[in-house]
């Protein structure tokens, strides 16, 4: 795979930069400097790689070439990785960028954009890619995409659906069968979900995400789509307790939900108007309660938030699904602001460490904002860790290891987004020793908010919190 990086940047669109000519050496050259003449043109050649990027759809190898000429280009920052495969046998490629792209960095948060889960929408896989070149160009350069580099662990996966890219011949605004995988399954109807039992059969690519959600410490995502010009946020799915009934189905977060959708849409050059495609459908501010719109089941932004401790919203980008080349320039240049500025909410609200009497860390300890709790609830990671997404106030925050007295911090959480790091408030457990861990726990994939279905919706909210919490006890005994 490395060897094949150095021949990116020979494909279609690829032109060398200025003065890579070789010079060829005087008759008293050195061999050496010969040798160092033929490094720093191949250090241009594959730099050029991203600067040559242009406004167009980019098939399966040329995508490839793109990606590992960056990596090559910049192997300090970047980490180039396959998370699996598709039906048809294609890399679910994954960018990572930043100071620590191969592995977690202990107090550096996770992030990931994801596009084209549907094949037919592309607009957001052309865009990552722009998305990949600005941030490395602009790496030590700009101060502000220096330092989110620095202190951000950002995941870019360009496509999940390559397979249905591929099928799509004809490109289409509404719609074209390469919506779905090779196996016909709509993706974002793939995954377990919370409220109901999906019977469809989990597929390469969605277990290949699952996967991925597990082994990193996510905190913030979004998926990107076509179709629509909204931020649509969790639930996607819901039922009388998360205030179906009343058509929006609200997460323990809404708040920060609300906060994370309109940062997008309001730093969009036109989403926050809120004109949708036509006059039957309008957004308020740009954004959209998931379960408002229309309901979802099996949807990965869900998942992510129940599952994966990530919260996700969706990004619809483009009223036409698959739009004419000469419109992504627009598409970028529309989208670039907001793509930073959602990134930078990683930062939002307090991280830490939750430790034993010998500063050892504890895993799968449970820590929750008071009066936030979830249906499966927030856990720290191998290294001890957890990351909270609160808007700016004060807030009590409750660290848990099973077996001993919970601890209780009121921690005031400023906007910390500008300055890169959310609040650090560490929890360490002077009873625990490092002999006395927290046991491996994690929430069955089942319809977690099935235990409340048998509430009413006019009973009162202080009822549904109890019966939430009870649910909560219940998995973590």
């Amino acid at each position: 795979m490395e060897g094949a990086s150095l021949r990116a940047g020979r494909g279609r669109g690829w032109r060398p930069p200025p003065g890579a000519a070789r010079q060829s050496p005087g008759s008293g050259g050195s061999m050496r400097a010969a040798a160092a003449d033929a490094v720093g043109i191949l250090i241009l050649c594959l730099a050029s790689a991203a600067a040559a990027l242009d406004f167009k759809y980019h098939h399966t190898e040329e995508l490839e070439e793109f990606l590992r000429g960056v990596h090559a280009a910049y192997p300090s920052l970047t980490h180039l990785h396959s998370i699996g495969r598709s039906v048809e046998g294609r890399d679910l490629w994954v960018l990572v960028l930043g100071r620590f792209p191969t592995h977690h960095k202990i107090g550096i948060p996770e992030f990931k954009y994801v596009a084209n889960m549907h094949g037919d929408e592309t607009v957001g896989r052309e865009i990552l890619l722009h998305l990949i070149d600005f941030l490395v160009t602009s790496y030590g350069r700009d101060p502000v995409i220096t330092r989110l580099l620095n202190n951000t662990r950002i995941h870019i996966m360009p496509t999940m659906n390559p397979d249905g890219f591929e099928a799509t011949k004809v490109p289409d605004c509404y719609y074209t069968p390469g919506r779905y995988n090779r196996n016909g399954e709509d993706l974002n109807r793939n995954f377990p979900d919370a409220f109901e039992d999906n019977r469809a059969s989990i597929q390469p690519e969605t277990q290949a995400v699952m996967d991925w959600i597990r082994n990193e410490t996510f905190v913030l995502s979004a998926n990107l789509h076509g179709g629509a010009l909204v931020a649509s946020y969790t639930f996607d799915n819901g039922n009388p307790v998360t205030g179906s009934l009343k058509g929006y189905s609200r997460s323990p977060d809404d708040d920060v939900f609300i906060h994370l959708a309109k940062t997008y849409s309001s730093n969009h050059a036109s989403m926050y108007k809120g004109t949708g495609c036509d006059n039957r459908q309008t957004f308020p501010e740009g954004i959209t309660n998931g379960y408002s719109w229309y309901q979802l089941e099996g949807g990965m932004q869900d998942y992510n938030y129940v599952w994966g401790q990530c919260f996700e919203i969706t990004l619809e980008l483009s009223c036409c699904k698959y739009p004419p080349e000469d419109q992504l320039g627009k598409f970028w240049r529309d989208n670039k602001v907001a793509l930073i500025e959602y990134i930078k909410q990683v930062h939002l609200g307090v991280k830490g460490q939750v430790t034993d009497k010998n500063g050892n860390p504890i895993p799968n300890a449970i820590v929750e904002a008071k009066g936030r709790p979830h249906v499966c609830p927030y856990r720290t990671n191998q290294q001890g860790e957890y990351f909270l997404l609160l808007l700016p106030g004060t807030y009590v925050i409750n660290a848990t290891v099973p077996g001993f007295k919970s601890m209780l911090k009121t921690v005031e959480i400023p906007d910390n987004t500008g300055n890169f790091s959310a609040v650090k408030q560490d929890f360490s457990f002077p009873e625990v020793s490092d002999k006395i861990s927290s046991k491996v726990a994690s929430c069955p994939k089942t319809p977690l908010y099935q235990e409340f279905t048998r509430a009413s919706a006019a009973v009162k909210p202080t009822v549904h919190l109890l019966v939430l919490m009870t649910v909560v006890l219940a998995i973590f005994k």
